[in-house]
């Protein structure tokens, strides 16, 4: 079965979607953990990061700064932190976090923030600008 992940890839689900290429996606985050929280994963579905071939692991890190050199630029922040975490949803998936403390990069689910869809389409395109 998919995950909720290639669903997006697949436009089954929507998502403010960040940018795309033949092999990787980002998104921001439905419930982030800070303002334009982005969720950059590969195509190709696995449940680890690191079962990738080193060439396609490579690729998605390089796509992963692409968009967090341009969150940098959208969203006011001293650093994008990263965190791969990967155990609510059985598909590798980088998250990239607009920091200004380390507190920014908290995953506990009680403080994740919840935002009117047109604040999301909002940041959204903001980082979209930037890219």
């Amino acid at each position: 079965m998919a995950s909720i992940f290639s669903r997006i890839i697949a436009g089954e689900i929507p998502c403010y979607k960040i940018a795309e290429d033949e092999n990787y996606f980002a998104f921001l985050d439905i419930n982030p953990v800070q303002k334009g929280h982005t969720l950059v994963i590969p195509k190709d579905e696995k449940d680890y990061i690191f079962d990738y071939d080193p060439e396609y692991y490579a690729g998605l890190w390089k796509f992963a700064m692409k968009i967090a050199k341009a969150q940098k630029k959208a969203i006011p922040c001293k650093k994008i932190g990263v965190a791969v975490i990967g155990l609510e949803v059985p598909h590798a998936h980088i998250h990239l976090v607009p920091m200004n403390r380390e507190g920014d990069l908290d995953f506990d689910s009680a403080k994740k923030l919840t935002l009117p869809a047109e604040e999301m389409q909002q940041i959204a395109d903001k980082i979209v600008k930037e890219l």
